[in-house]
């Protein structure tokens, strides 16, 4: 494995690291950055997502050195110092450290097999802003999501800011796109899941009262920041669920809404299997 310490920005091999501030142009290229040390090193551990590179300085790479030394692959690490890192991606650069990923092949609901024996998915529509996105893989990794499905226009799980936010969530959790929605939900209906939507309507039910006596398994959908879920999806939905908050206050960010029906359902009693 080639350890290179690095000190000329026009370096030829540092090409992927001057397109991290375009997420668009690195998506086309079937690439992802994963950034901070915490995230670099669930990259580096994973067994199924490829590394193509690192970029750290002399301190991050130390903190990295027991999973890059002895590797059997050819994974090249570059080493420079933190103003160097600054100048070559333009930002700067959390924790002094960045690695480049290679995209897996796209899912969808149809082949995402935590669909097949999950008990809990959590279910995006248009939940486009990356720290949201991130946070709520985050919360579904923290109480035991087994997927989660993105609609149309819901932000990239492997956008650099999404991952680093769910602390590498996003690498971890199996998560797959609904290409035909809100066709889709039928199909999770179909595979047995009881589709229950969070939403700000008065006339729904609160989610302390349903929890324990709601089926298994469960898909739970959370709608785009600020209008909430469609009236398309809403209509296909088995159970619109509210959380109760005071009446001066308008509602919840959607991650933290995430959370707490998160939790809630994690510490119901088992419910029945499939």
């Amino acid at each position: 494995m080639p350890i290179v310490h690095i000190d000329q920005l026009d370096d030829p091999r540092l090409e992927d690291y001057r397109n991290v501030p375009d997420p668009v142009l690195l998506r086309k290229r079937g690439l992802f950055v994963a950034e901070s040390r915490f995230v670099v090193r669930e990259l580096l551990s994973h067994q199924h997502l490829n590394t193509r590179s690192v970029l750290a300085t002399p301190t991050a790479y130390d903190s990295l050195r027991d999973l890059l030394t002895d590797r059997a692959d050819n994974l090249a690490v570059y080493v420079a110092s933190h103003q160097f890192l600054q100048n070559i991606v333009g930002f700067n650069v959390h924790r002094g450290c960045l690695a480049i990923g290679e995209r897996p092949a796209p899912v969808t609901d149809r082949t995402l097999p935590a669909l097949t024996t999950g008990r809990l998915v959590v279910v995006l529509e248009r939940v486009s802003n990356p720290d949201n996105v991130g946070s709520i893989f985050r919360n579904a990794a923290a109480f035991g999501a087994n997927g989660v499905l993105l609609s149309p226009g819901c932000g990239d799980p492997l956008y650099r800011k999404a991952i680093r936010t769910s602390l590498g969530a996003t690498l971890r959790i199996p998560y797959g796109e609904v290409d035909d929605w809100p066709e889709g939900l039928t199909r999770l209906q179909e595979l047995g899941f009881a589709t229950m939507g969070m939403t700000l309507d008065p006339d729904a039910v609160e989610l302390n009262a349903i929890v324990a006596d709601a089926p298994t398994p469960i898909a739970l959908l959370f709608g785009t920041e600020g209008t909430g879920l469609s009236d398309e999806a809403a209509a296909l939905l088995d159970y619109r669920v509210r959380i109760p908050i005071a009446d001066n206050v308008d509602s919840l960010n959607v991650a933290t809404a995430s959370g707490i029906a998160l939790y809630s359902l994690s510490i119901r009693p088992s419910g029945s299997s499939r």
